[in-house]
């Protein structure tokens, strides 16, 4: 069985090459030519003129119409192809060796788009979208150097220090405590990162169908350690729905969420979460009453290795939202933030309750 696939047409051309404009000049030509023929055959018959000077003056006509004919195609074809394709392609050779400043400029001066336009509009988005790729790893190399170099310094002079005789058990105790904390960092980090690696190239999800509210519920208890040691109080308002995702992933973005709520909320405060549904939506609400974000800081809060608040910068590696970003994007949710300095953060989770299993 054959299966024939159409590629649907670009909205974006506005300008085809007219089939009609082409025929009428190639009539034109050939009826210059023939007409030139003709008077030139009807001047040597008036003169009665030998034949053989009637065929090498013909066909000395016809060798220059020829000449003009190929120069006139040979300009068309050098200023509609040959030149923007050889100019993309030098274009490209230096995109390949690492310019990506590299831009084409449009060619025609009307504003309509061809298909020639079409394709440098193409080439031009490609080599943003590189340049745009190779800044966020660079930085990604950068942010990595950097997050893995400081845990490393602390456990580098601590474990010097340990060294010393003169140190009393106390600060040896201390001192050992830091490196593990400082080692513990470095594990969190190398396991953020991997994962989000992971993710980013991950595209099939395994589906299956389980109770959100419960999964819920059982992320909080996990963490009811870290909310007794703040004295957090915990607000819970979840309905029961079920839903068809991937478990394992949710959960990493309600232990994320949630972490990120206890990290932020002042001892003695309060987090409330919530679960509802709404029609085919599963709606959660994660909402804190912690030290909240300014409107930069919430905007660029699923930035990789971005802190906003950095008095807690020792506490993670900015990676945490980032993966639950990626997360949401792989099951098809969509996550908000509403924040307001000294009032709180509010995360609110949209995702469908049942996707297609796989």
């Amino acid at each position: 069985m054959r299966i024939l696939h159409r590629e649907p047409e670009d909205q974006r051309i506005t300008r085809k090459k007219s089939f009609l404009k082409e025929y009428l000049i190639v009539l034109s030509v050939m009826l210059v030519s023939c007409t030139g023929a003709v008077l030139m055959f009807n001047e040597f018959m008036i003169r009665n003129a030998s034949p053989w000077v009637m065929a090498l003056c013909i066909s000395s006509y016809v060798l220059f119409m020829g000449f003009i004919v190929s120069l006139a195609t040979r300009y068309i074809m050098h200023t509609g192809f040959i030149k923007p394709v050889s100019e993309i392609g030098r274009a490209a050779r230096k995109v390949a060796g690492g310019d990506f400043t590299v831009r084409i400029r449009s060619k025609r001066r009307d504003g309509k788009k061809d298909e020639m336009e079409v394709l440098i509009d193409d080439f031009n988005k490609m080599v943003e979208e590189i340049a745009t790729i190779e800044t966020l790893k660079g930085d990604f190399i950068a942010n990595v150097s950097h997050e893995i170099k400081t845990p490393l310094a602390i456990i580098q002079s601590y474990a010097s220090a340990l060294r010393k005789d003169e140190l009393s058990r106390q600060e040896k105790d201390e001192y050992i405590q830091t490196i593990i904390d400082a080692s513990k960092r470095l594990s969190g980090l190398v396991s953020n990162v991997l994962r989000l690696n992971k993710l980013d190239s991950q595209e099939i999800i395994e589906i299956e169908r389980f109770s959100l509210d419960e999964q819920l519920r059982c992320c909080i208890l996990a963490l009811e350690e870290k909310f007794d040691e703040k004295m957090i109080e915990l607000d819970a308002e979840l309905d029961e729905v079920e839903i068809a995702s991937d478990y394992s992933l949710l959960e990493i973005v309600w232990n994320n969420l949630l972490t990120n709520a206890i990290k932020f909320t002042e001892p003695g405060g309060m987090i409330t979460v919530g679960l509802k549904q709404e029609g085919n939506l599963a709606i959660i609400k994660i909402k804190d009453t912690g030290c909240g974000m300014d409107e930069n800081t919430a905007r660029r809060v699923f930035d990789r290795f971005y802190q906003g608040d950095t008095s807690h910068s020792t506490e993670g590696n900015g990676l945490g939202l980032s993966l639950v970003k990626r997360v949401l994007d792989l099951v098809g949710g969509k996550i908000s933030v509403v924040s307001e300095v000294g009032a709180g953060t509010t995360f609110t989770i949209r995702m469908g309750i049942f996707q297609k299993m796989k």
